[in-house]
């Protein structure tokens, strides 16, 4: 029998987390770069060039129909009555209903909605029949729900449907947007862009980062590619007649499924698969500025980690259960790419776990004790390929965040990667003890994120136009 002495087996523990870790990177690595030069054949070919919207597309542009905003809210009072106040004055036209839907167990939301208003005739407060929260995809039911009655008495038909958070800043220009673009797809994603807090430039700042690649070059070429669009659940519209389809293809007979907690990717893919047109559009006005959602994110670590939690079991277990793969590849690549939150946990633990051993390893060696990490050679050419991965990355994350936010939040982005990859590792276990526990009985329920800070507030507070 072999014996190995501590410091043996502290090597053998080094080699073993880097192979794992240093292999799946690699993998990762493969993966981000067809991304990343898919992005750049797109861009060289003119294919998915950001354009400028027309004059005739503003807050005072008339819809050919009209639009629904869907707004499900549970104890929002802190920021619903801004983003409602704010939707009411910067869109102008009278063809839209904003239906806010709340629970009957929480006046502090009602009073903020009804007070925001003014006595605007296009808001709809719907009151849930239930006592909340139940999960925002049963709130969004019931304002579906709420629709079709009001179609019925009033003799008329939505065109499409739009959905937003209650703590959303809405563009100007998004409706007129949305109407135009409904001519050429029968759901569209319009981009979102975090506010950064200057409060919490390492936890709330990391989205900016995250959605400046994702919703700059991703979405690009998940729309260039066919394959289903995963939707935000903000600056999103689908066609009334194609959630009607979607709604009777469920037992249920409605368009959300109440025990889903990422009903807006959910409603993406079904959409995708009932043959509908999916569109991603990236616009910006004559002043150059991005038309997109505007949000603020978690500034805690706690809200953050909850936030992300909600997403991986959503996406990666959820979404794996109810929705299963598909045959065609593209579509394939990109279910994979979505449920690689979990191993993406995983494969970072692995590495961080080794940098903690390895620091421990040279101290000992350092001070005479222990055995010295030998690399392989092959071990050697996965520590430089993963290292040229990670510069790679961090040019791309620093370019897409420098062309929204400016250099120094692109010097940030950079330097807030671990602060991202701990928040994804304290996720990916939270959310697998979730899915574990649904899988016995535990029913999900509307883990919402905390909302106090408003886009609108926080430019009137810097002065911005």
């Amino acid at each position: 029998m072999t014996y190995f002495t501590a410091g043996e087996w502290l090597v053998l523990i080094q080699q073993e987390l880097l192979l794992f870790a240093g292999v799946f990177f690699l993998i990762g690595m493969i993966d981000e770069m067809a991304i990343d030069l898919t992005w750049v054949w797109l861009k060289l070919t003119g294919r998915k060039k950001t354009r400028s919207i027309g004059q005739n597309v503003a807050g005072t542009t008339p819809l050919r129909g009209k639009a629904a905003i869907f707004i499900p809210a549970w104890q929002e009072a802190a920021v619903v009555g801004t983003t409602i106040a704010h939707m009411l004055s910067v869109w102008k036209q009278a063809q839209f209903s904003i239906y806010v839907g709340c629970y009957r167990n929480d006046p502090e939301t009602m009073d903020a909605i009804t007070r925001s208003a003014g006595g605007d005739a296009r808001l709809r407060l719907v009151l849930h029949d239930r006592a909340g929260p139940s999960t925002k995809a049963d709130c969004l039911n019931r304002l579906f729900a709420a629709l079709e009655e009001d179609e019925t008495r009033q003799g008329f038909r939505a065109r499409m449907i739009v959905l937003h958070d209650a703590e959303d800043m809405v563009d100007t220009a998004e409706l007129a947007l949305l109407d135009e673009a409904m001519d050429q797809a029968e759901l569209i994603q319009l981009p979102v862009l975090p506010v950064p807090i200057a409060k919490s430039r390492w936890i709330s700042g990391h989205y900016c980062e995250e959605f400046a690649e994702a919703h700059g070059k991703t979405m690009i070429v998940r729309d260039a590619v066919r394959a289903a669009m995963p939707l935000a659940g903000v600056g999103c519209a689908v066609e009334r007649e194609t959630l009607a389809r979607l709604a009777q293809s469920k037992r249920h007979k409605r368009p959300f499924s109440a025990e889903c907690l990422t009903e807006d990717y959910e409603l993406g893919i079904g959409v995708a698969e009932l043959g509908a047109r999916v569109k991603f559009i990236r616009m910006r006005d004559a002043d150059g500025r991005l038309v997109a959602t505007r949000a603020c994110f978690p500034a805690e670590l706690a809200q953050a980690v909850r936030q992300k939690t909600r997403w991986v079991h959503g996406i990666a277990f959820q979404s794996w259960d109810r929705l299963g793969w598909s045959a065609r590849p593209t579509e394939l690549w990109m279910r994979l790419r979505d449920r690689r939150g979990p191993l993406t946990a995983l494969v970072l633990a692995a590495a961080y776990l080794l940098l903690v051993l390895s620091t421990i390893g040279w101290v000992l060696g350092e001070l005479g004790y222990g055995v010295s990490f030998e690399l392989t050679t092959g071990l050697k050419i996965i520590l430089i390929l993963n290292v040229v991965s990670l510069v790679w990355r961090a040019a791309w994350r620093f370019a897409f965040t420098w062309r929204e936010y400016g250099w120094r939040e692109g010097i940030r982005a950079v330097l807030r990667m671990p602060v991202a990859n701990i928040i994804a590792i304290m996720a990916g276990r939270r959310a697998l003890g979730a899915y574990v526990r649904s899988l016995f009985g535990q029913l999900p329920s509307w883990d919402k994120t905390e909302h106090v800070a408003h886009p609108v507030l926080i430019r009137a507070q810097s002065g911005a136009a």
